[in-house]
């Protein structure tokens, strides 16, 4: 077993180790470099204030204290400290199960869910393609009402204690019980060994009020994201659609190779993505080739369209490929990049801006749709998964211009 010395005990290592560093190298540097050397010295004072706490608390403190939480905590409270609203510290597992969402992998039984709180209950609204779940015969529609092996019931738990049941690595069992029908008569209790499941992240079907449009949509980027896009497009047009609405409504973003990938396949020859350093320098990180998807296309977004989902919508706005209809985008033009720790730990640090292939960066603006359509009617009761086409009104103003 390995002795864990405490979290004061290392810091004062670090401190000794860096001063004798200091010490040495001090004496061999420049007067420019003695001066930045001497700066980032003093930072290292700063950690006497976080010595005299561990000390405190390990004289004081009434329950043991756990090394390994104390590290993570110190580390992801650094990066709250640091003013980055979207870098993150992930622990190891945590680190592991993020990167596998990143490349389109993900553990569990393979379906989307939302809240029913007309039921007090979770609602599968998809079933992932050659998933355990889809394998076991769960239904689009299902609702979850009781879940575990002691059968909880999800309207006592909640949705995210429900979902916390729900969830878990693949090899493990997933229990839970569905109401199924019209009315929700019948239930069907399920065992699902779980298993690791390709997301889906695009959903696509022909409008309901105009079978020459196909909608569809795009929950989030990443690496499985372009193909499931390019099948779905072909799909819809070789069943005799003629227009494609593309839904990133809610779409929070995701992984940057997918974004350049879906976009070189909208895109005519030029440029991308533009990105901006901390010292101002622009540089072009992405070009797209002179293929280019030759349909008439609007984007539907709204105030949860974020990061790379408003990379899509104003790149296609740059290039005139596409109008784009709903309200004002959330505004997130930063770009993470994610490194691996030594410990398998992970850390995700905004390093810069990107920009759209013309216009400005919109970070804290967001990206203004060509027509503002606000959600009206259902849409203002009803979660937008369940909306229907008929009741969507931001749908049908997109069609509506494709139509002009």
């Amino acid at each position: 077993m390995k002795k864990k010395i405490s979290v004061g005990a290392s810091i004062v290592l670090v401190l000794l180790a860096a001063l004798l560093t200091f010490q040495v190298t001090f004496t061999v540097m420049s007067v420019k470099h003695r001066e930045e050397m001497t700066a980032a010295y003093a930072h290292l004072e700063s950690f006497n204030k976080l010595l005299e706490v561990d000390a405190m608390y390990r004289n004081l403190y009434v329950k043991d204290l756990d090394e390994d939480e104390l590290i993570d905590g110190i580390l992801a409270g650094y990066v709250m400290g640091s003013g980055d609203r979207f870098g993150a510290y992930y622990p190891a597992e945590e680190f592991q199960t993020y990167m596998d969402s990143l490349n389109g992998d993900m553990q569990g039984i393979g379906v989307n869910v939302i809240w029913s709180a007309d039921y007090g209950a979770i609602e599968i609204i998809n079933v992932m393609p050659d998933s355990p779940a889809l394998e076991a015969g769960v239904e689009p529609g299902d609702l979850i009402v009781y879940v575990g092996d002691e059968m909880e019931s999800v309207a006592d738990l909640g949705y995210y204690g429900a979902l916390t049941k729900l969830q878990g690595k693949a090899g493990t069992t997933a229990v839970f019980t569905v109401a199924r029908g019209k009315h929700y008569e019948k239930t069907v209790s399920f065992s699902i060994l779980r298993g690791y499941v390709t997301e889906q992240t695009v959903m696509y079907h022909v409008y309901a009020l105009d079978s020459t449009v196909g909608v569809v949509k795009i929950t989030g980027f990443d690496r499985a994201t372009p193909n499931q896009l390019f099948a779905a497009v072909q799909d819809l047009l070789d069943g005799g659609c003629t227009r494609l609405v593309l839904d990133v409504r809610n779409n929070l973003g995701g992984e940057l190779q997918a974004i350049c990938s879906v976009l070189d396949y909208l895109l005519p020859s030029g440029p991308v993505i533009r990105t901006i350093d901390r010292d101002g320098n622009e540089e072009v990180i992405y070009r797209s080739d002179a293929k280019a998807l030759d349909v008439p296309m609007a984007v539907l977004v709204n105030e949860n369209t974020a990061s790379a989902a408003e990379l899509f919508c104003s790149a296609l706005q740059d290039y005139e490929k596409a109008v784009i209809v709903g309200t004002q985008t959330y505004g997130k033009g930063s770009m993470q990049t994610i490194r691996r720790l030594s410990d398998g730990s992970g850390l995700s640090v905004t390093y810069r801006y990107y920009c759209p292939p013309f216009s400005d960066n919109y970070d804290g603006v967001g990206v203004t749709p060509d027509v503002v359509v606000e959600p009206a009617g259902a849409m203002l009761e009803k979660n937008i998964y369940k909306i229907t086409d008929e009741e969507d009104n931001q749908l049908q103003a997109a069609v509506a211009e494709l139509n002009k």
